[in-house]
Order: C-alpha cells, then sequence, then structure tokens
C-alpha cells in the first residue's frame, strides 16, 4: 500500500512514496520528529519535552501527526530513537507501538556505530553526540568540531583519523540567558532576535548582545583553540535548534547542519537492520 505525503522540498508538492523510517531527537526542551526515505527527509516535527506524558498520549500525539503528514502508520517500516531523557525511552516506545505495531531501536550500549571513542568513560557520551558523529564523518572531511546547540551546547572534536576524541558541554544559550532573568533581581526576560548595536545602549539590548555577540565570540575562541590543540583546521559543523541565532554572527567558517542527527540516526538504523537481518540467516 502507497500514500501520498509531502516532499522535502516543502512547496506543497506532494509524492508517492512506499516505505519510510521515523528518526526520534529526545532533547531535554524538544523532542523532534522526522520521517525519512533514503537520504530524504520526507516531514519533521517538532513537540515540547513533557516527562509527565503518559505513552497514550504520546501515542495521540503520533497520530495527529501521522494524520496531519497525510501518512497512514502501515508506511512506516520502523524507527530509531536517540534520547537524553532516559524516563521518556519506554514511553515513546510503547507510543510508537501502539500506533504503528513497529518498535523502535533505542540508540544505547547494543546498537552498533563503528565510532571509535577515546574517552575514559565512553559509555557516558551522549547518543545526541554519537548520532551527530556518524552523520557528519559520513558527510564532511576530518578533521571535526560539531557544536550541537539545545539546552546546552556541546562540542564533538573528531580527529583526523576518525576518532571521538572528547569535547565540551557548555550552559546553552537559552539557559544562560533564562538563569539572568530567574537570578537576578532587575534584569527581564529577553527574546533572542539581534540587538540594535553590538554596544547594548539600554538593558534588553545589552542583554541580547551579551547573549548572542557573546556566544557567537565563544565559538569562534574555541574553534581557534580546538585547532591549535588538533595541530591543523578542522571542518567546523553546528547543529541544533539554536544555529540560526548564533552561528550568523560567527566570524569563523561554520557549516549550518540543521538537520544532522537525523542522518545520523538514518545511518545507525540501516547499519543495525542490515546487522539483525544477516544474524537471523545463519
Amino acid at each position: 500500500m502507497s500514500v501520498m505525503i509531502k516532499t522535502e522540498a516543502g512547496d506543497g508538492s506532494y509524492g508517492t512514496e512506499n516505505t519510510m523510517i521515523l528518526v526520534i531527537d529526545v532533547g531535554n526542551t524538544n523532542i523532534v520528529i522526522g520521517g525519512m526515505e533514503d537520504d530524504r527527509i520526507l516531514f519533521q516535527a517538532r513537540y515540547s519535552t513533557d516527562r509527565a506524558k503518559t505513552e497514550d498520549e504520546y501515542a495521540l500525539m503520533f497520530m495527529d501527526m501521522f494524520r496531519l503528514e497525510n501518512i497512514h502508520p502501515d508506511e512506516i517500516e520502523g524507527g530509531i530513537i536517540s534520547s537524553v531523557v532516559p524516563e521518556l525511552r519506554k514511553v515513546l516506545m510503547l507510543a510508537v507501538r501502539k500506533t504503528t505495531g513497529k518498535c523502535l531501536m533505542i540508540l544505547g550500549p547494543e546498537i552498533e556505530t563503528d565510532l571509535e571513542v577515546d574517552m575514559e568513560i565512553p559509555g557516558q557520551l551522549g547518543s545526541d553526540q554519537i548520532a551527530d558523529a556518524v552523520a557528519a564523518l559520513a558527510k564532511y572531511p576530518t578533521p571535526l568540531l560539531i557544536f550541537d546547540m539545545g539546552t546546552a551546547t556541546t562540542l564533538s572534536v573528531i580527529s583526523k583519523d576518525g576518532v571521538y576524541r572528547g569535547g565540551m558541554i557548555i550552559p546553552g544559550l537559552k539557559l544562560s540567558v533564562e538563569a539572568l532573568y530567574t537570578k537576578t533581581s532587575l534584569l527581564p526576560r529577553i527574546s533572542l532576535d539581534k540587538p540594535a548595536h553590538l554596544i547594548g545602549k539600554n538593558t534588553t539590548d545589552c542583554m541580547k548582545a551579551g547573549a548572542i555577540y557573546g556566544n557567537a565570540a565563544m565559538m569562534d575562541g574555541l574553534i581557534e583553540r580546538m585547532e591549535e590543540e588538533l595541530g591543523e583546521e578542522a571542518t567546523v559543523v553546528a547543529t541544533g535548534g539554536l544555529i540560526s541565532e548564533i552561528v550568523p554572527y560567527c566570524k569563523r567558517k561554520i557549516i549550518m547542519d540543521k538537520d544532522l542527527i537525523f542522518y545520523g540516526l538514518q545511518i545507525l538504523y540501516r547499519k543495525n537492520k542490515a546487522a539483525r537481518e544477516r544474524n537471523r540467516q545463519k
């Protein structure tokens, strides 16, 4: 059975597709869901992360999403989830099973990644960072610096030989701005649009300039220091929900790839599906 679904172009046109996989990235602030076939993103949706929701409530969310995107659940082959919110893994697995009849792969220790991780405790590396690294290695030349800008900003460092060497975890843009509002008496809550001037002339613009240009300068400075550590120039990639607020103000060349994790999850799904099929045939 085939179904008419939106094309990646988002121009209102439709095409007939046979199968797709769900790729789900669960962050502390947002859950981002994509439908992919081959290397094409057929649709994507973003929802607030709610730890209090039940599997039935998330199942209704999936049903509404499928209805909105004109997708029949039978067309979904399977899926994979990356989650930094452990308590939602099982909830979302059950919700997807209720709505599609399919079981999700969970990006965890049992998933083959072929990513060499040179860290003291490799198991502490976030699943989102693993998926980002897998996709970046497939798409861009090494060495690599990967900024993932969400609730926290993470920096992943991949050496010339494709080894994940480590990185940084930095308070995220919105988290930092919210801390100024909640932990001070006189500073207001602000939006993250561009300030009128680099040198702020009022409290709001001073906060905006500090948040936006401060984070941009931080990224530029970290790139310079990391390249000194690596001993060579690196390909720099930025992903995550907040890249458009900061990257345009950076002085260094940074590739914006907002869907990087989707491609990483798709690669891992296909790799592990093929491995499981080979094992079944033995």
